[in-house]
């Protein structure tokens, strides 16, 4: 394998304050956007926990990669509010401003899941969306808990 081999996608979490920051990082915008929603996920329980047998689609649109990373957070955390649903993983494309996804979950098991925070949103506080000098796409912003 050579020097450039591809590191694989990854999350992470970040203090802030009260809340918590949610980062994506990968080789592509798209699974940046998929491993911040996961670190999200990660938030409120174990995504190793939730079942992927539910299917959901996702659309927003935004006239920039940062703005578009709060709104695909908040359409996530409205699914997960309205509906009581919690997601594993995600499949994610982003052409022109529009994302279009797939979020893969299950209904909420409170035994199962035992959820430790609701979410209540993405902020603009540490928002960020850019490629490092290393190729990598980061993907980040704090989320009110």
């Amino acid at each position: 394998m050579d020097s450039k081999s591809i590191a694989p996608p990854r999350w992470e979490h970040f203090e802030h304050e009260a809340d918590i920051g949610i980062r994506g990082i990968a080789t592509t915008l798209e699974q940046a956007f998929e491993q911040a929603a996961i670190a999200m996920t990660a938030v409120v329980t174990d995504p190793g926990l939730v079942s992927d047998s539910l299917a959901v689609a996702i659309q927003c649109v935004a006239p920039d990669s940062e703005l578009l990373l709060v709104s695909w957070i908040n359409e996530l955390i409205y699914e997960m509010a309205v509906h009581g649903l919690l997601f594993k993983r995600y499949q994610v494309i982003i052409a022109n401003g529009e994302l279009s996804a797939t979020a893969f979950g299950e209904a909420v098991d409170r035994q199962k899941h035992q959820p430790a925070v609701e979410i209540k949103g993405a902020t603009f506080t540490e928002l960020r969306v850019y490629q490092q000098v290393d190729g990598l796409w980061v993907a980040q912003c704090v989320v009110d808990v």
